[in-house]
């Protein structure tokens, strides 16, 4: 009888470590350096399997991006990848030139903040492999201009991450470690002028560098999301299976070991011969990624 009554208290342990169904979660951090408020959403998916890794959702500029961690979308794909959802509001404190967003510089503090809510989560989800997971940073506009910066600035804890449409940028050149992470970076055909050149900039000076990044274009698009997510999330599983270890660590990634696309013919193969880049092409992780990126710049 004690043996038994041994294993149903071990048994019931179990069960409360463990989630048993999809949660959703919330959290904020107090006012920093560097932004007014942070807040965020916590979604992991039905499951007591470990959670491979955390895919972060950021919004545009100063904007409430919460509700996307319960877009059934991103939901379904997350639940397919064994995948947590942080989705995130950022705001800037009141200064006079709000098109530039203090927030996206996240060495200065707003990082921080987003690591504090994950370290908090992990704590509270049942699901403590979130402290170490690896994340999967998507952004819109602002959005994908702190995911850019957030991978210059912890690039080991970084799988993969997107640049989308967006005009602000802290940092030009960035380090070796953010250049071997597997990134896409989305200009739409209509946007301004001042963020097609600055996104097409950054990309050319850190593919010379020889980062492991596509440039891709949509045409007939402007400020707009577009087709990004759903190449997006072709995107991050390719590079999941890619990086991903057994033990939830990242394998580093070559050149090599994926294909190039030529930026003015759209076509792609297996890269010619090592050495720096020194014409205007892309790199793509799988030839499911390649044709998505190819398919995605034909005219609309």
């Amino acid at each position: 009888m004690r043996h038994f009554r041994r294993l149903l208290i071990a048994a019931v342990a179990l069960i409360a470590a463990r989630p048993a169904r999809a949660q959703t979660l919330d959290d904020s951090i107090p006012s920093g350096a560097n932004f007014d408020k942070a807040q965020f959403r916590l979604w992991t998916p039905h499951t007591s399997d470990k959670l491979r890794a955390l895919l972060v959702l950021v919004p545009g500029s100063n904007g409430d991006g919460r509700a996307m961690a319960e877009d059934t979308v991103w939901q379904a794909f997350a639940a397919k990848n064994k995948l947590a959802i942080i989705a995130c509001r950022f705001t800037d404190k009141q200064h006079d030139q709000g098109f530039i967003e203090d927030y996206v510089n996240v060495s200065r503090g707003s990082g921080q903040a987003l690591l504090d809510a994950i370290g908090h989560f992990a704590g509270r989800s049942g699901h403590a492999e979130l402290s170490s997971a690896p994340l999967l940073l998507w952004g819109m506009s602002a959005g994908g201009q702190f995911d850019y910066e957030m991978a210059v600035w912890k690039p080991e804890k970084v799988a993969a991450f997107i640049v989308n449409k967006g005009g602000i940028y802290y940092t030009a050149l960035t380090p070796r470690e953010t250049r071997a992470i597997p990134a896409m970076l989305f200009i739409g055909g209509k946007d301004l002028e001042q963020r097609i050149y600055t996104i097409t900039g950054l990309f050319a000076l850190n593919r010379r560098g020889g980062a492991l990044w596509a440039l891709a274009e949509e045409p007939g698009v402007g400020h707009v999301v577009g087709k990004s997510r759903d190449v997006s999330m072709l995107f991050f599983e390719d590079v999941l299976a890619a990086r991903l270890n057994p033990d939830g660590t990242l394998k580093a990634l070559a050149e090599g070991g994926g294909l190039v696309g030529d930026v003015k013919t759209h076509e792609f193969g297996p890269p010619a011969a090592k050495g720096t880049p020194n014409y205007p092409s892309v790199w793509l992780v799988t030839e499911r990624v390649a044709k998505a990126w190819k398919d995605m710049m034909l005219p609309p």
